[in-house]
């Protein structure tokens, strides 16, 4: 387990945070298919907090994009980096998911964020500030829609509909399990929205939610319990 600091030039403002996002969005890449479903490693990163203890347990796990066996995982540990305000999660998240990243022995390939890209009130959720900031492929499976309207997608597996702020598409809901609700996917940085969709069936064949999103949840949770244990 990796223990994270806190940048020191890391922003203490709401000001200060959506200043980064304006700087940052426009490095977003949106012209690329991604890598093909089924190929190489796809990693998952998950973090679970202790807010009584100032705390945030990030993980990264990296699964065989054919198999779904696990390759290769890592977790790190820190004190929490930012206050909740919606919108700007992804300061809380950060310096933990890229250290964790930073503490896999491999490869991460395609990175599944537990939340949002363009699907996000100001474009830039936490898959899209990940990409930008290691230049891999992101995608966002979250568990609702956040403050966008959707129709619900046919009851079939595979199913989508469109993720709509007014007019604009910035996301997709989509069936994983038949009649069972759906998730939402946006595209984070240099990784197309139908091969988003595409990577999140192929990271779905029991579950709701990817597997990459289950297992980095169970190694975030149990690295918070061994942090928060006393001493």
């Amino acid at each position: 387990m990796t223990t994270v600091r806190i940048p020191e030039d890391w922003p203490a403002t709401v000001e200060q945070a959506r200043a980064v996002q304006d700087r940052l969005r426009g490095r977003v890449v949106l012209d690329e298919p991604g890598p093909p479903p089924g190929t190489g490693h796809v990693t998952g990163v998950d973090v679970a907090y202790d807010d009584e203890r100032d705390l945030v347990a990030a993980a990264a796990v990296v699964l065989d994009a054919a198999t779904l066996a696990v390759v290769a995982e890592a977790t790190a540990v820190g004190r929490i980096s930012f206050p909740y305000v919606p919108g700007l999660l992804a300061f809380r998240e950060i310096p933990t998911v890229l250290a964790a990243l930073d503490a896999l022995p491999c490869p991460p390939g395609l990175v599944v964020c537990d939340g949002y890209g363009l699907a996000h009130p100001r474009r830039f959720g936490l898959a899209s500030h990940l990409g930008v900031l290691t230049g891999l492929p992101t995608i966002g499976v979250a568990k609702n829609p956040f403050t966008f309207a959707h129709a619900e997608p046919d009851a079939p597996r595979g199913s989508t509909s469109p993720l709509l702020a007014g007019a604009e598409e910035v996301g997709r809901a989509l069936r994983t399990r038949d009649g069972v609700k759906p998730v939402f996917v946006s595209v984070g940085h240099r990784v197309g929205l139908g091969n988003a969709c595409a990577h999140t069936l192929a990271l779905t064949p029991a579950y709701r939610l990817p597997e990459t999103t289950r297992r980095a949840d169970a190694l975030c949770r149990a690295a918070l319990r061994e942090a928060s244990r006393p001493v």
